[in-house]
């Protein structure tokens, strides 16, 4: 790896705890300089703007995210088993976070809104991704028998993020994972019990 490279990945792995904390609009340049070491020049070697910047920090904090889900869901097959690992991964972003200040595309949905098209696409990409993995883990799972043919995969999905995207802020506001654990907790009892036949 170049060191034109490294460089541009150390920038974009601290503007993204950065961003998270402080958000992308009340992180100043002088934040951003003062968090990488940088001067203006060594930034904007490597970003455009602000915006590229914030939009690939957040492509950066997604894709770590999306990493550990993967890993999260690898060897399982059941779909039981698939949507338990959907709810150990929310688990680790309050118990373990990858990035600080909560869920990257939550808060980057709650910010960006209107003011910021760009950003605000990158977070609804991202939450389709999620929204479509959830999906079609209940869709196989009802093809395969696993999960009751009822089943209306897409409020499911919702039913899921909404509930553990919910946990996330309460648990991040008032620094107390128990908002979480109660989410997980009742989740598991809604898979046992209402999707599994």
């Amino acid at each position: 790896m170049s060191k034109g490279t490294q460089t541009k990945e150390m920038i974009l792995e601290r503007c993204a705890q950065l961003f998270s904390k402080r958000g992308y609009f009340g992180s100043s340049l002088a934040d951003i300089m003062h968090e990488t070491g940088l001067e203006k020049g060594g930034i904007y070697n490597h970003f455009d703007s602000k915006e590229q910047l914030a939009l690939e920090s957040f492509d950066y904090a997604f894709s770590m995210l999306d990493q550990r889900m993967r890993l999260m869901l690898e060897g399982k097959k059941h779909a039981g088993e698939r949507l338990y690992a959907i709810l150990f991964y929310f688990q680790s972003l309050v118990e373990e976070p990858l990035i600080v200040g909560g869920c990257p595309i939550l808060n980057t949905a709650i910010e960006a809104d209107d003011a910021q098209p760009a950003l605000r696409e990158r977070a609804l990409h991202a939450m389709d991704i999620l929204r479509s993995t959830i999906e079609r883990i209940v869709a196989k799972g009802i093809q395969r028998q696993e999960l009751r043919p009822e089943l209306d995969a897409a409020a499911c999905a919702t039913l899921f993020i909404a509930t553990l995207e919910g946990a996330v802020m309460l648990s991040k506001l008032y620094q107390d994972t128990v908002h979480m654990q109660r989410a997980v907790t009742h989740l598991r009892w809604y898979i046992d019990t209402e999707m599994r036949i």
